[in-house]
Order: structure tokens, then sequence, then C-alpha cells
């Protein structure tokens, strides 16, 4: 019958009657047989079966094995002998590798055939310890799917005893670790991840039967996820593992891994980057709850650095994950808990903000059922984001373009998921950015890194530095051993113009400026701290020269002596400016005006003058004009809000200032006595005690301290407030002044002028108030606009005209509001007749303060080179320019909004103007710096600065050695030396970076 068998598959019969041949063949395995004649139909049915050269002859063995193996089991148990499988599983069949996993195969359907005999135990035995050694030899996959699919059917198969079975299943994790597809189509992924289940499934069964063996499983698995060799990169097949860990032991493994001393960072760091490298597995479950786990995990130990680096290192390939639906569920579920705890810097979001539109117009266009309960998670997510880093206009302009669409998350929500997302005190403990090594900007302006909420610093510097003017002569100071903080400032300017880096960390300078009420971490005031700075260089500047002169021969000292000697001082600027012949100080040069206030008394007609320093004013907001209807005692209201707010000097001493902080109020003014000559101090301090702000003349406020804008059909702009801060005002009712001639209260007349202008003219728009009841700061959110040119008038007196008038010339135009009318309808004193110039202004530069709270929210300025010698833009349309009016005069919107717009076009063309929002430098126009407010409610104009037109800044504009007419003048060779150092240095990092991540699998 073997022969019968063997001549039927070699012959060239048709296969239908090869099929009826076989047929027989089966049909007479009942025929009784000689146990030689079985040997031999039973070899020649294993050759057929192993070595069979077409699928028809493996079949026909298969069968005939089958059916006589079954009618002479006897013999087929002699021949299916440990003998046997061992050389199968050793050595092969002929030419047939042992590692083929048809010799499983076999091997398989002959134990099924003896499973009743009792043999079969001895094959249990042998196979026990051959499928241990096959796992340790790192079957492929097809092979090792084979085993377990053997190993699933006879579980008798598997290593018995705790010690045997641990290291199976250990070996069979490694083996795992090293499977690989062996195609990229889908019929070949489709049955590689069909092996891998099959072995993972075999896993979850030894796990299940034998509880002992879990834990050790988890830490072979971890050991490999965690190896920091790079030339080995563990499977993510490994990621099918996650599906049969018990959810019940999520806590105890994860403060068993994040507590371990033993497990160093940077193999937590690898361990936590191949976890989230599982999020690509197309039938992993639970992966993300693990991944977030362990993120929770390690921040409950406050191991921010592996957060970090693995954020910044893997936030893109999460985001990537999206663009798959099959695991988008997870990717949008791990990517979610990464940004939302990621607080502390906007550099993760925003490495995603270029790829965001994108996904979201694919995912629209795909239409699948679940795209838009998606689209809706995500945009939730990424609106979050945008609220916590506001500050970055350009970025998230066409992120809300592209989700308008969809439902926008209420405030109330937003601050609910930040408040529950971030990692724990990470305040105190985060780096606040971690900058990739990269070039500069196509702008060729360097960003300042921020040091943990220092924005308030940053963009107060970019906004000092871009006042090319100022620069310059800081630039050009010779401050060769004096470790001033000039010096420091010198050092700055220097690098930010000539680094190669993208950014500058500005340490040694916030350390030196930073002002002591200032909490190191906290958001501060940038106002306040502008305000500092200036006081601090103009002091130091003073003290220097004052010891100079009295010691020549000394030219260097200290930081904590010209510290001490600024904090020290009694005499302020405001009582004691430079008079005669005193050389003013460069911050006196740059940015000091003279003030002049008259108070004159309605009933005796005297006249009270005051003339003061001041290097910036503070703008009140404007009262609605509804307010003109109510009683005196809210006219009174808004007369002590105009005192208050009149104007704020960086001329004083630090005891003031200090004051000031600690009141938390910016609408106090730390000149104010200086102001009412004769009034006597207990009334003084009554008066200057009241808290009433501009807040209190807006009377549409919420419940979370943000004054709402009131009601109105006119955006009022800079000028309105300027023109408000000048105008005449009646002091009466409890704000009454006390004239000395009439030894009584009286009502008064209060009139200001500017007499001298600075070059840089700072504006300061109060939009903080301390409301006493609720004992919190508000903030104004009305949206200013800002005029690009300005005209300032500046009294000049004519004494040959020695015209005394008794009554102010009253000029009322269609543009005036009603609160502006009615200050120019109030009587005036005697005041000399004088000739107002009216000196022009460029805007240079605005501080965006986006948030609603002074305490918090973000800074970051727009600015652009002005040269004092460079053209007056927009100045030859005199007719139209943007004045600011004297006290008889007032601006019309018309030919404001006719400038603006004449100016924005030549803005457009030239690109002149820059976005500075810390690390990050990017071009923009005047447009944006206008829109802010409107397409960004939170984020307003804070500080402006402009420059004097047609002005040399009281310089010459060539250097002593001429080399500097239309540039910076050269630096100091100290300080060149020190910039090429850091630009080497730099460069050399660079090129480690790269070499460390080039071969990075990301």
């Amino acid at each position: 019958m073997d022969k019968i068998l063997e001549g039927l598959v070699s012959s060239s019969h048709p296969l239908p009657v090869k099929r009826v041949i076989v047929r027989r063949v089966v049909e007479s395995a009942e025929t009784p047989l000689s146990q030689a004649q079985c040997r031999a139909m039973f070899a020649l049915s294993t050759r057929l079966i192993l070595q069979g050269p077409d699928l028809f002859q493996r079949q026909v063995g298969r069968q005939v094995l089958d059916a006589y193996a079954r009618f002479h089991r006897d013999e087929f148990e002699a021949f299916f002998n440990r003998s046997l499988v061992l050389g199968l599983l050793q050595r092969g069949y002929g030419e047939l590798d042992s590692r083929d996993p048809a010799i499983l195969d076999y091997i398989q359907s002959g134990l099924r055939l003896i499973i009743s005999c009792p043999s079969v135990l001895e094959l249990f035995v042998l196979l026990q310890v051959e499928v241990l050694r096959m796992v340790c030899e790192r079957p492929a996959p097809p092979l090792c799917a084979r085993l377990c699919q053997l190993l699933g059917d006879f579980p008798q198969c598997l290593p018995r005893g705790r010690k045997l079975s641990l290291a199976f299943c250990q070996q069979l994790v490694r083996s795992m670790a090293h499977f690989q597809s062996q195609g990229s189509r889908e019929a070949e992924l489709r049955l590689y991840v069909s092996q891998v289940t099959q072995v993972s499934g075999l896993l979850r069964s030894v796990w299940k039967a034998e509880p002992d063996t879990l834990l050790p499983s988890l830490q072979e698995l971890f050991a490999i996820i965690s190896s920091t060799d790079t030339s080995f990169e563990p499977s993510v097949a490994l990621a099918s593992l996650v599906q049969h860990i018990p959810l019940q032991m999520i806590t105890v493994l994860i403060r068993s891994l994040t507590t371990d001393p033993n497990v160093k960072d940077a193999s937590m760091t690898q361990a936590l980057c191949r976890m989230i490298d599982w999020l690509s597995w197309p039938l992993a479950q639970h992966v993300e709850t693990w991944v977030i786990a362990l993120l929770k995990g390690l921040a409950a130990v406050q191991k921010f650095t592996i957060l970090i680096d693995v954020t910044l290192l893997k936030i893109e390939l999460v985001f990537n994950r999206l663009w798959f639906p099959l695991v988008r569920p997870g990717a949008l579920a791990v990517l979610s808990h990464m940004l939302l705890s990621f607080q502390h810097s906007p550099e993760a979001f925003h490495l995603l903000v270029p790829h965001v539109v994108n996904l979201i117009q694919s995912v629209k266009n795909g239409g699948l059922p679940s795209s838009t309960a998606f689209l809706v998670q995500l945009t939730e997510l990424i609106h979050c984001m945008m609220y916590h880093y506001s500050g970055f206009p350009e970025l998230y302009e066409p992120i809300l373009e592209a989700v308008k669409e969809l439902p926008k998350p209420s405030e109330e929500k937003i601050k609910l998921i930040l408040s529950q997302s971030a990692w724990t005190s990470q305040s105190n403990s985060l780096p606040s950015c971690l900058s990739r090594l990269s070039g500069k900007s196509e702008t060729g302006k360097t960003g300042l890194i921020n040091l943990g909420n220092t924005c308030y610093m940053n963009s107060v510097i970019q906004a000092l530095f871009m006042a090319t003017d100022f620069r310059r002569h800081v630039l050009s100071l010779n401050l060769n051993g004096c470790n001033s903080l000039m010096r420091k400032l010198q050092h700055l300017f220097a690098f930010l113009a000539h680094t190669q880096r993208e950014a500058y960390a500005p340490r040694i300078f916030f350390e030196a400026s930073r002002p002591p009420w200032f909490t190191p971490r906290s958001q501060q005031d940038c106002s306040e701290y502008l305000r500092f700075l200036l006081d601090r260089l103009h002091e130091e500047e003073r003290t220097l020269k004052a010891l100079s002169l009295a010691k020549p021969s000394e030219n260097t000292m200290s930081d904590e002596f010209l510290a001490q000697g600024t904090a020290n001082k009694t005499q302020t600027f405001i009582e004691g400016p430079c008079t005669g012949g005193e050389e003013r100080t460069l911050i006196e040069k740059m940015f000091g005006g003279k003030l002049q206030t008259t108070i004159c008394c309605l009933n005796c007609k005297s006249t009270s003058r005051k003339e003061e320093a001041f290097t910036d004013l503070s703008l009140a907001f404007c009262p609605p004009p509804s307010l003109e209807s109510i009683d005196m005692e809210s006219i009174t209201q808004s007369s002590k809000v105009k005192d208050d707010c009149m104007v704020q000097t960086s001329f004083v001493a630090s005891s003031a200032v200090e004051e000031s902080a600690l009141d938390n109020s910016l609408a106090v003014n730390d000149g104010c006595e200086s102001m009412n000559e004769g009034v006597p101090n207990d009334l003084h301090a009554e008066l200057s005690s009241e808290n009433v702000t501009a807040s209190d003349l807006h009377p549409v406020q919420d419940s979370k301290g943000v004054s709402q804008k009131p009601v109105s059909e006119n955006t009022p702009s800079v000028t309105d407030l300027l023109n408000y801060f000048l105008a005449p005002e009646i002091l009466n009712g409890d704000n009454k002044y006390y004239c000395e001639k009439c030894a009584s209260l009286q009502n008064a007349e209060k009139i200001m002028q500017i007499m001298e202008e600075p070059e840089y003219l700072i504006l300061t728009l109060l939009r903080f108030s301390y409301d006493p009841k609720c004992h919190i700061r508000r903030k104004i959110l009305d949206n200013v606009s800002l005029p690009l040119i300005l005209e300032l008038p500046i009294k000049r007196t004519a004494s040959s005209l020695g015209v005394v008038s008794r009554g102010w010339s009253v000029d009322i135009e269609l543009s005036d509001t009603g609160e502006n009318i009615a200050k120019k309808l109030k009587p005036s004193g005697a005041e000399e007749v004088c000739c107002p110039e009216r000196v022009p202004y460029v805007l240079s530069s605005v501080v965006v303060h986006s948030g609603i709270s002074s305490e918090s929210g973000h800074y970051y300025s727009y600015a652009r080179n002005i040269t004092g010698s460079g053209p007056s833009l927009g100045l030859c349309h005199q007719s139209k320019t943007m004045a600011l009016a004297s006290s008889n005069s007032l601006l019309t919107e018309e030919i404001s909004h006719a400038v603006i717009e004449n100016d924005v076009d030549a803005n457009e063309m030239t690109k002149e103007w820059f976005l500075f929002n810390d690390s990050r430098v990017t071009f923009t126009s005047f447009q944006s710096v206008q829109k802010i407010t409107s397409r960004f409610p939170k984020d307003t104009a804070y500080v402006l600065l402009y420059k004097k037109q047609k002005s040399s800044s009281g310089f010459s504009a060539n250097s002593a050695n001429g080399l500097w007419v239309n540039g910076d003048p050269p630096l100091q060779k100290e300080l060149m030396d020190a910039i090429t150092k850091d630009n080497k240095l730099y460069l050399q990092h660079c090129r480690k970076y790269i070499c460390r991540t080039s071969g990075r699998l990301v």
C-alpha cells in the first residue's frame, strides 16, 4: 500500500483521479498490517507532511497518517517516540530546519493521536524542556506563535515548577522584545499582529494559572524597556502584554517603580518613552491608562525633569497618532494629560501648533461617525492651551479660524480643567523653559528665556532694547571695571544684539534688577518693574558721578554698595532734579520730562505751582459719559481718580516704591504730596488714603474681579486718555484744596501741563485697580485704540505777552466726550498765556498684558526700530496727523483713523514690527497690534513707548571714533570677547546635540 501511495503522488494522473485513489488508500487503513508495513506507511506520510512539494501532497500525508495511526495506535506509539520528537526539535527533518513551524505542526498532530497512550507523558516531559530551550533561542514571530498554539492545546508541555515557569515567562517576554514584522503590506501586518496576539494570549494564561509569575514577568518587561543600550530597540509588540495586566495592580506597580532608588532617571525616561511608542500598536488596550498612571506617579515624586524631557521628546509622536482612527482615543487621552500637566511653559504645545489646522481639516473631511466627538474633545483641549498660554496671536489665529464652528468651553470649565491637571508644586520645582538648540529666527532678533514667570521683565527689556537711541547710548558707555547695574544692562543688550542663540537667559541681570519685594517665580507688574529699573539706573549713575568727583582715584564700586546707596536716597529726583550745570543722567536724557501742576483757588484766585520730573505718565480710563448726569459726589470721585492716577515717576526713593508695592495698587500717586502745596499733612494723608480708582467708575463688573467694557459706540484711544489726564479739573467736595491764603478748604481748579518733553514718552494705562470692598485687584479689559503718531502739547512760556487771563479758552469739537466737554466748561484761574508747541511722537513699542489679573497672566511686547534722526513717519501730512491737543483743543477720531490706515499700509510693506514673546520672536504688523484686543479679549495694551521725532536725543549721532552713524556702536573688547566665547560654546553644544539626537527613534 505504501508503494501504491508513493507511486500515486508522483504520477501524472489528473487530480480527481488522485483523490479517488487516496480515498481508497485511507479506507484500507482498517486492513491488518505488519509492524514493518505500518512503520513504512507512517514514515511515508511523515515525509509527505514535512517535505511535500505542494499542498496536495501535504494534505494526503495528513489524511493517511491520521487514518493509519487511529487503526494502528500501538504501532504509531512506537513510531512517534521520544527519539523522533527530540530529533525533529533539535535537528529538523531532512532539509527542513528545526525552527520551521511545520515541525511543531507535525508534533502537535502526533500528540493529538497518542493523547490516550501512556508514552505521551514521556513526551510531555521532553517538551517541557525543549520549549524552554526554544524560547531562549528567541524564535521569530511565526515559530513562536506556533509554539504558543501547541502549548495552548497541550498545557502539559509547559515547564513545571515555579523556577522553570518563571524562566519560561521571562524568556518569552524577551523573545517578544525581538519581534519584527516581516513586511509592510496590510496582509503581512495583519498576520504579524495575529501572531503577537497568540503569544501574549499564552502569557496571559500562564499568569492566570500561576499568579506568582506575573510580577517577575513585569519586572523583566520593565528591564527591557528601560534599557539604555542604544544597539537594541525593543519591539512595539510588547504593547500587547499591557492589556493582560490587571488594572488593580496599577497603583502598587507604579508606586514601586517610581520610588525604587535603583531605577535611574535615564532608565525611567527610556521606559516611559517606549511605553508612549506603544500607542501605535493597533490592538493594545489600556496602554494609555498605564502611560498616564506612570506620568502621574512621576509627578507625585516630583520627577519633573523626566516628565519635561519625555514630553518634549514624544509629544509630537503622540499627536501624530491622532491621524489614525484605530489608535486615536488612546493617543488623545495621553496627549491631553501631557499638555494639561505641562503648564510651566508653552514649548510643548507650540511644537504641535503648526500641525493642528491640518489635522482638524483632515478629520472634518474624513466623515467618520466618531469624528465629531473627537473634534469636540480636541477643540476643548486646544482652547485650554490657548487660554493658559495666551499672548501668541500670530500662532493662534489660524487655529481659531479652523475651530470657529466647534463648541468653545466656558472660561469656568477651562479654569477647572487646568487646575485639576497641573503637576504638583511645579511653580517652585520646575525649570521655566527648556529651549531646544536652534539658531536665530528669520527676524534676526534674539528672544529672552523665561526664567520662571519673568515675562514681565522680558517684555520690558525688549521694549527698551528696541528703543534704538537708548540702546546705542547704553552700548557706547565705557564701563570697563564697573560692576554696576548699567554695566549688566549693557552686557544684556550686547548679547541680544550679537549672540548666535535663538534666545538668551538673562539670569545675572534678573537677579541684579529684581526689586527686593518681588517674590521669585511669581508674576509681577511690568510697569512697576520698569519704574524700579529706571530709578535704579538713574540713582546709580548719580551716585557714581558723585563718588568720582569726591574720589577721582576710585573707579569701581560693588553692586551691594550701589544698591544700598540707591535704596538709602532720601531726596528723590522729583524733589531735587539736576539743576544748573549738573549733567543729567542717561535716564533723564532719554525718559525724563517735566510736569507742572497749577492749582488756582476759586475763592481768592491765588495760584500755587509745582514742577516735578517724570519718566512715565499713568493714564486712568475716562469714566462713562453717563456719570456726568449723576450727583456731585460721583463727580468728586472722578476728580479723586484723576488725582490718584495723575503721574507716576520712576525717580522715587526705594522706600516709597516699596510702599506702593505693598499697597498693591497702581492707582496711588507716589508724588502727590509735592503737588499740593499748603495742604496739611493730616489732610493730605486723608486724601491720599482714598482708594477710589478707575474701576469704581465702571459700574458693569462680574464676580471675578474683571471690569467689563461699558457699552459704547466708540473705542477710546490713547489720545482720549491723555486728554483726560491733561484736562483741567475741579477740586471740590471731599477733595477740596487747602488754600493758605484763605486758611481753609476751598474749591479749586487744578491744571497739569507738560513743560519739558522726554525723548521717549512712556505711557502706562491704569488697567489694574484695587477694590477695597472685595480686596482684589480688578482689570479693565476695555479696548484702547493706539495712535501710531501723536503730538504732545508742550508749554512754552511767552513772557513777552504778559497777559493774564481769568478764564480758560474753550474749543468744543464734535469728537469731545461728555467728560471732556464738562472739563472744558469749568472755570479757570489766572495763568500765564503760553504758546503750546506740539512735539511729534511715533509709537515705538507696546507691552501687552494677557490675562484677567495683575497677579497672573502673561506679558509680551510689540516693537520696531525707530531712530531719532530717522524720517518722521507720516509727518508730511500735518493736516492729518494725530495731534494730542493742548488744553484748548482735542482730536477728532476721523483724523486719527485716516492717519493710522496710511501708516498701516506702509508698515505692512516694510515688515518693521516684531512680536517679542519670551524666547519667540516673529515678524508682525501694526494691524496686528491694533486688533489684538478685539481678537483676544484678555490681551490688552498696558505700557506704551513713543519716540520723539526729529531729535538727536541730546547726543551727537557719531561716536568718538566716528564708526557708527547708521548702526550700533562698536563694543568694548572685553564684552566682545565674552560674546565670541559664548557663541563658540553654543556652536559646540549644537554639534553635540545633533550627534546625540541623530540616531534617536522618535
